[in-house]
């Protein structure tokens, strides 16, 4: 008797299952609102220097005399080329020609003797009353520093990822779920009271790291106490709780514009998260090829017990040994992350997740974490954002269902990749249509996460499952890390950036061909078990595979692309 019969023997997809993974997707829901949290608490409002030309009379951002101030910005502050005021100039004495001639103007700060601001800066708190930058003045010449917050957070949740994927697989998932939830409440609250941008980066990282731990955690015990023909109905869920998330980000940020209060209201939920945790059943899969068979017959029990299935007195220590003598057995080796790479189907995995993960985080910050481009309410676009992958992920589960994972893996890399690279040939003009692909693409690799979560989940053995995991979001939070600073290639060829973000996904989606199926298959509990698929799944039906998906992807994309510019 295999695990996942004895998970078919206490009950199936039965009461308990129903209530433990939505008690695990309630943390996830709120997971978009500390990763793109920034599009808000960091938003760059418009801004010039701060003026203050006559004596005891300062035009600030409170201002009554809207005209007076707006002659005063008029001879105090520059105009670029597109006729605003300067971000980063003022004149060093005022031009009060322009005041005597209204057709005067000066489009080139140059023209005229300018400097720096030096007494501060005036914000546009129309939208935003109160961000990061505003707040530490965070732009001109400390610009760089918001994009610096946003990577050092992405470093932790990389850290994170590589700390908590073996801690969990030594101490089990219950006992670093608990302790992630604890983290997250009190780092993140702790950064809504940050004196400084140096403090508030420093719980920002903390922040990332406990993240990593929730997210890792979560989806393991949601995974390894379903039966397999029920995963993908799971995972879906799970993944439609990250969605639904960032429609809730979009209203609360509506609601707070003030960063603190907004930084406050999305992390004081996770202090409940701690408290319930602990009422959390922890992997019975993990108990027993820990070694711990009396605590994983336990759980076993109590599982039976709440799904209404009498035989759970069946069960027994001895019934369990027997059951899953292969897995028990395989605690006696020690295994560490070179297990990884140490037997050929393993290192094959490990290799392809790699470019999965990397390149699907590195497409999906690169579009997400720039709103404020699209040039139309940012509320708005977070929606348009967050509802894409409403159908997307629809789509997603279907194929994944009812035809395979790598097959829905691999689709959503290459049409991603496809529709980012389509941009380069739309003009300018035709913003819609440039939207359009923007929102496509995201939506695609929204559906290529959601997937690469099962997919990785399913390819692991157990012994090594969370620090598989853990390796692969590391790679992930690489790619997060490496988006932002693909942006400054811009100044050397304007679409590079979006090539480098095309490219990256569609050569994951080939790699992706080579890993192996693993549709209607129960979950590996051993290494030997993930060695043993590896007649059933060889490189040529692999490259077979491939090449069908890729002349069936290329043709059916160029004629929708054919269809846009028609």
């Amino acid at each position: 008797m295999t695990f996942a019969e004895l998970l078919e023997q206490v009950g199936s997809m039965g009461h308990f299952q129903i209530i433990h993974v939505m008690l695990l997707v309630l943390p996830i829901l709120l997971m978009a609102s500390h990763n793109i949290l920034q599009n808000f608490t960091a938003a760059t409002p418009r801004h010039h220097c701060h003026i203050a030309v006559v004596a005891n009379y300062t035009c600030n951002d409170n201002f009554t005399d809207l005209l007076a101030c707006q002659e005063l910005l008029r001879v105090s502050i520059p105009m670029d080329v597109n006729q605003q005021p300067e971000k980063c100039l003022r004149f060093i004495s005022p031009q009060w020609q322009f005041l005597l001639d209204a057709n005067a103007t000066t489009t080139n700060g140059s023209e005229m003797d300018t400097e720096p601001c030096q007494d501060g800066w005036i914000y546009d708190r129309s939208v935003f009353t109160s961000t990061i930058i505003t707040e530490w003045d965070l732009v001109c010449h400390s610009r760089t520093l918001k994009q610096l917050a946003q990577s050092i957070y992405m470093a932790g949740v990389l850290v994170g990822a590589m700390v908590f994927g073996s801690l969990s697989d030594k101490f089990g998932r219950k006992s670093l779920l608990i302790w992630s939830c604890l983290q997250m409440a009190i780092t993140s609250s702790c950064a809504a009271f940050s004196p400084n941008f140096t403090t508030y980066c420093v719980f920002r990282f903390l922040t990332g790291m406990a993240l990593s731990g929730i997210n890792l955690n979560c989806m393991s015990l949601s995974v390894e106490w379903t039966p397999t023909k029920h995963r993908a109905a799971v995972s879906m869920v799970t993944g439609y709780s990250y969605s639904i998330g960032q429609f809730i980000l979009a209203g609360v940020a509506y609601a707070i514009p003030n960063w603190r209060w907004l930084q406050l209201a999305v992390s004081v939920p996770y202090f409940i998260f701690f408290f319930y945790s602990w009422w959390v059943t922890e992997s019975a899969r993990w108990l027993a090829t820990a070694g711990k068979l009396n605590q994983a017959l336990q759980e076993l029990q109590k599982v039976a017990r709440i799904n209404g299935r009498k035989e759970d007195d069946k069960l027994s220590v001895e019934a369990l040994r027997a059951s899953l003598q292969k897995e028990i057995s395989s605690v006696k080796s020690i295994h560490t992350a070179a297990d990884l790479v140490r037997t050929p189907s393993i290192r094959r995995i490990s290799c392809c997740l790699c470019f999965v993960w990397f390149s699907t985080s590195f497409a999906y910050y690169g579009l997400a974490m720039d709103l404020q481009n699209f040039g139309v309410s940012i509320y708005l676009i977070q929606v348009i954002y967050g509802a894409v992958d409403i159908p997307a992920k629809l789509i997603g589960f279907f194929v994944i269902s009812f035809i395979g994972r790598r097959v829905t893996q691999a689709s959503a890399l290459i049409l991603a990749g496809l529709a980012i690279l389509s941009n380069i040939f739309v003009p300018q003009d035709l913003q819609t249509l440039r939207t359009l692909l923007a929102v496509f693409g995201k939506g695609c690799l929204a559906a290529s996460f959601n997937c690469a979560f099962l997919y990785a989940g399913e390819l692991y053995p157990t012994v090594i499952r969370q620090t598989g995991m853990g390796f692969v979001n590391t790679l992930a939070r690489v790619g997060g890390i490496v988006a932002p600073l693909v942006r400054m290639t811009s100044e050397y060829l304007p679409s590079l950036p979006l090539i480098i973000y095309g490219v990256a996904p569609i050569v994951s989606g080939i790699t992706t061909c080579f890993l192996p199926e693993t549709r209607n298959m129960p979950l590996p509990d051993t290494i030997e078990d993930v060695e043993s698929l590896r007649r059933c799944n060889g490189a040529l039906t692999s490259v077979r595979m491939c090449v069908i998906l890729l002349q069936g992807v290329v043709s059916r994309w160029g004629s929708i692309f054919n269809g846009f510019l028609l």
